[in-house]
């Protein structure tokens, strides 16, 4: 049989002997639990219900690893470390001091010449020049030494002394000599050490009460709280155990004796241990219950960590793993345990160092990869509910701290943020995937990573959104003793707006990895987070106030800068980012600023159409009310809107040139109300134009011609007078203020002009005017106004001009031209007074209407003249003598106007009397020919209809030489027998009305 111990050469270890302990230390100093046990992250493999410290189990993990590590010669055990140094200091009572061959497992020798294969596998990197274990600060007690076995190192590891671990090897000797044909993991080894150690192999009392108790305790949890087989409850080997291990921790038991007492415990220990796993094996069940067996493991994979350097795995950790998975057998430990184990372990040691050693967290996260192909091959529920344990704490503690990633990661530390979030994905697949019985159940296709980091994504962003709104409402508070602060809304879109660039340029290209719209995610989150607060806001809003126009114009950029950052982000996506700008329904803030300019608009306008109304009532068109002769209340609607103009223009806003035509169209409006209600009750030409009396016939020679005549005239001057009655109460419409109105409304024609140029140039200095705003005429053009005017301006010229014609003339116009006798009754009287009221006419209204509303009443007075001929009542009657005083009265009206070359251009005054012109060669023309010409009109007007009997023709007011009815008119006047008797003959005329 091989040494139990080998003498081997100190290889190429880094790692000292340990120094020896001070005198009297005989327990292991306590692990550091500061950095090992964080308040958020508890052990997933589960608690113990006993009363066992980590010591405690580590002792025990201890033991049950120099247990395996043996072989089962019978040979006595000696420690490495009593072979390489036998100081007095390392003595304890009952120390045993023989020099005894070891387990070849244990003596192995330690290299690290080359690199660790599990090293390499997991990517941990060497811990180069550090302290090894044993060398502590302020060990300088000779030079150190390495160790040199497995056995060693472990003890070191485990930070056991010397004294206790020479104490357990005699105990393990002693064990194995009874062990003939058996192998270790066949007995209970807690029992065995209880009878092979008893009190004088302790230093003192005390330390033999607490290795007595923990190993009692140790049994409890092994075979009563925590045991493989599970207990029946009538088992009275249980209850005896209970019994004995309560009554020996009151009251210590002899231990190291074959006495009643110790016979009575094994009996009940071996009963329980005993019990058939359904395995053929013929182990012992004492450790290989979860949680403990869990738990002794956890501890001896801690030992793969150097005691110096925390965050470094030792270089012999090939050798170090190939003894501890030797314990498999005892604990109940298989490669599924193992690595589940193992993957806690690292991420724990990455969690309780500071979080800094990022080899720990790949390692871990590979770890886990062999975890996820043991998870998908095993269905056993006591795995399965360890290893969702497991995970769900390790992605518990993960998503802690990516749930919120912009309060955990900074500048300083998110280069651990791939690893977190790689190691968090990998746990969360496991769980979805292999533990989830839902997903199992439905088997449908999943993208863990990318849901999950589609989480994070947004609970973080929603975290740091509240956040900044927080501080925006601090900000506000903050400042508003200050000039101008911004508002709360403004000042958190520009947060908004910078930590979705943060995002882009520092966590996006990290997510990525797991989500290829991890930056329109971001901001798709961003964008609905602030949705809710600028909706509520634009809800709120009644008017146009600044605060609310910064507001706006604020917010339209940030949707802009985040829809910007989506799209780029989406540009290799297969939708082309579709399904994120689904997720970002347009704010609308253009268009709340458009319905606010838009209210703002409606209130200015209805101002001004009251404004218009009121001072409209008022206005008297006093012709000296100003010396330009329009009205006052003109000038102030003007004013008004050109206000309007640049109060709209100084409005913050961004959308001057698309909400221009709005105004523009809202002035026209007002401007052409003003136009109508100007020219309103002024009445028309037509209003006073007389009414034709019925055709008569000439009464040649009646005495009583005069008598007719005179009553006549009396008739029609009281049927005009009652036509124009209501024109003279009103001083409002006589001929001065009817040529201010002309003038208001020539003067506000001429400004639309000026209003126009006036707008361009507001656009030039508006920031967002575009070049086609400017080549647009249609958008800053008033088109009602204009046309209003020119109207207005005709209506009332020709108003002016039948009213002065056949109005305030027509004493001399139609009750006195031609009345009676021609020749003694001619033009004379009437261009006396037309030239008067030509001069008040010239003096009163602007150069620049001025002859439009003179070529007027030139065409009034061709009118006036023809009405006299054709239609002046049984007053009136022309013989063909007389055509030569009418001619001449005719080319008198017309000098009037020409005014020997100042008045009216000559082809105008020929154009506007070219009616006249025509129709007066009838008065020269002899009755039979006016009679034939007008049988011959007539019937080409009416065919062959007309030869029985010719019909009389309707009064067209057309007069044309060619016409019939003016032909029956110049008969109907002619002072002539023969025309009489045709009068007579074809229509029986009477001679009077």
């Amino acid at each position: 049989m091989a040494h139990l111990f080998r003498d081997l050469s100190l290889g190429h270890s880094k790692r000292e002997s340990t120094p020896p302990p001070p005198p009297l230390q005989t327990k292991p100093p306590p692990m550091p639990t500061n950095k090992l046990t964080p308040t958020d992250l508890q052990s997933p493999l589960g608690q113990l219900a006993s009363q066992l410290t980590d010591s405690d189990l580590r002792l025990t993990a201890y033991d049950v690893f120099l247990a395996v590590c043996r072989t089962s010669a019978s040979k006595p055990l000696s420690t490495s470390a009593s072979s390489i140094s036998d100081s007095p200091s390392q003595n304890s009572p009952g120390q045993n001091h023989n020099h005894s061959p070891s387990s070849p497992a244990l003596q192995r020798s330690l290299t690290s010449a080359a690199a660790s294969k599990m090293k390499k596998a997991l990517g941990l990197k060497s811990p180069g020049s550090k302290k090894s274990p044993g060398s502590a600060p302020g060990s300088g007690q000779g030079k150190s030494k390495r160790p040199t076995t497995v056995g060693e190192l472990m003890r070191i590891q485990m930070r056991v002394p010397e004294s206790v671990d020479a104490r357990v090897r005699r105990a393990l000797l002693r064990i194995g000599g009874g062990l003939v044909g058996r192998r270790i993991e066949s007995v209970v080894l807690p029992l065995e050490l209880l009878q092979q150690l008893k009190q004088s192999d302790f230093s003192d009392q005390q330390e033999y009460d607490a290795w007595q108790k923990r190993n009692l305790r140790v049994l409890e949890a092994g075979l009563l709280l925590h045991p493989r087989v599970p207990l029946d409850k009538s088992n009275n080997a249980s209850q005896r155990l209970r019994q004995i291990i309560h009554a020996a921790l009151d009251r210590p038991i002899e231990t190291g004796k074959n006495n009643e007492s110790m016979q009575v415990l094994r009996s009940a220990v071996m009963s329980l241990a005993s019990r058939s796993d359904g395995s053929l094996s013929d182990s012992c069940h004492w450790a290989d219950g979860i949680p403990l067996n869990l738990r002794l493991y956890e501890m001896l994979l801690e030992t793969c960590f150097d005691i110096n350097d925390e965050t470094s795995i030792v270089e012999e950790v090939d050798e170090l793993m190939e003894q501890i998975k030797k314990t498999w057998l005892i604990l109940g430990i298989n490669q599924m345990l193992h690595n589940l184990c193992f993957a806690w372990v690292l991420f724990h040691r990455f969690v309780s160092t500071g979080q800094v050693e990022m080899d720990l967290l790949y390692a871990a996260d590979g770890q886990l990869a062999e975890v996820a192909k043991d998870a998908k091959t095993t269905r056993d529920p006591e795995y399965s509910k360890i290893l969702s344990s497991t995970l769900s704490s390790i992605l518990g503690w993960a998503e802690k701290r990516l749930l919120a990633y912009h309060d955990t990661f900074d500048s300083g530390n998110v280069y651990t943020m791939q690893g977190i979030v790689s190691l968090g994905v990998s746990a969360a697949k496991v769980l979805v995937e292999d533990v989830s019985t839902e997903y199992r159940r439905k088997r449908k296709e999943v993208d863990v990573g990318r849901n999950r980091i589609d989480t994070y994504i947004r609970s973080s962003l929603r975290t740091a959104f509240a956040q900044r709104m927080e501080k925006a409402d601090s900000s506000r508070r903050a400042s508003k003793n200050q000039p101008n602060p911004l508002p709360v809304l403004a000042i958190l879109a520009k947060d908004v707006g910078e930590l979705a660039v943060h995002e882009k340029q520092v966590f996006s290209p990290i997510l990525k990895g797991w989500h290829p719209l991890a930056a329109g995610v971001a901001v798709a989150t961003l964008h609905s987070c602030y949705a809710n607060e600028i909706k509520q806001f634009i809800s709120g809003i009644t008017e146009l106030t600044p605060d609310a126009v910064q507001v706006l114009r604020a917010a339209d950029k940030l949707e802009k800068d985040l829809v910007q950052i989506a799209v780029e982000d989406a540009v290799d996506s297969d939708d082309g980012g579709k399904a994120i700008i689904r997720e970002m329904p347009p704010y609308e803030a253009e268009t709340a600023i458009a319905n606010l300019v838009k209210g703002w608009i409606k209130t200015r306008l209805d101002r001004l159409k009251e404004w218009v109304d009121r001072n409209l009532q008022q206005e008297v068109w006093n012709p000296q009310a100003n010396q330009e002769g329009y009205a006052l209340s003109a000038v102030e609607t003007l004013r008004i809107i050109d206000e309007t103009l640049d109060a709209f223009f100084q409005l913050p806003i961004p959308a001057h040139p698309a909400l221009l035509p709005d105004v523009i169209v809202g002035l026209d409006k007002c401007l052409q109300y003003y136009v109508i209600k100007a020219k309103s009750g002024c009445a028309s030409r037509n209003t006073y134009i007389p009414t034709m009396p019925a055709l008569t016939r000439c009464e040649i020679g009646s005495k009583f011609q005069g008598v007719w005549k005179k009553k006549e005239k009396s008739q029609n001057t009281q049927k005009r007078n009652s036509q124009v009655a209501t024109m003279n109460g009103d001083k409002s419409f006589g001929i001065p203020q009817l040529c201010v109105r002309i003038n208001t409304l020539h003067h506000i024609r001429s400004e639309m002009d000026v209003l126009e140029k006036r707008i361009v140039t507001h656009l030039r200095n508006c920031e967002s005017a575009h070049l086609e705003d400017f080549s647009n005429g249609l958008s800053k053009r008033f088109e009602l106004t204009p046309a209003a005017c020119v109207e207005g301006v005709q209506q009332l010229s020709e108003a002016v001009a039948y009213r002065i014609v056949f109005h305030d003339l027509s004493h001399v116009l139609w009750d006195g031209l031609y009345v009676g006798e021609p020749s003694s009754s001619r033009i004379d009287p009437l261009l006396q007074e037309l030239e008067q009221n030509l001069l008040v006419i010239s003096e009163t209204v602007h150069d620049r209407v001025r002859t439009r509303i003179i070529t007027d009443i030139m065409k009034a007075s061709c009118d006036g003249f023809l009405l006299v001929l054709l239609a002046g009542g049984p007053s009136r009657a022309f013989s063909r003598q007389d055509s030569q005083i009418i001619e001449d009265d005719f080319k008198a009206l017309k000098d009037l106007f020409w005014a020997n070359g100042e008045g009216l251009p000559a082809d105008l005054i020929d154009k506007f009397s070219a009616t006249v012109r025509d129709v007066l060669p009838l008065f020269r023309t002899d009755t039979e020919s006016l009679i034939e010409r007008f049988k011959r009109v007539t019937l080409e007007a009416y065919g062959s209809s007309a030869r029985s009997r010719l019909p009389l023709p309707p009064t067209s007011g057309q007069w044309n030489p060619t016409e019939p009815n003016t032909l029956l008119r110049v008969l109907c006047y002619r002072n002539d027998e023969a025309a009489s008797r045709f009068l007579k003959k074809t229509y029986n005329l009477p001679k009077k009305l």
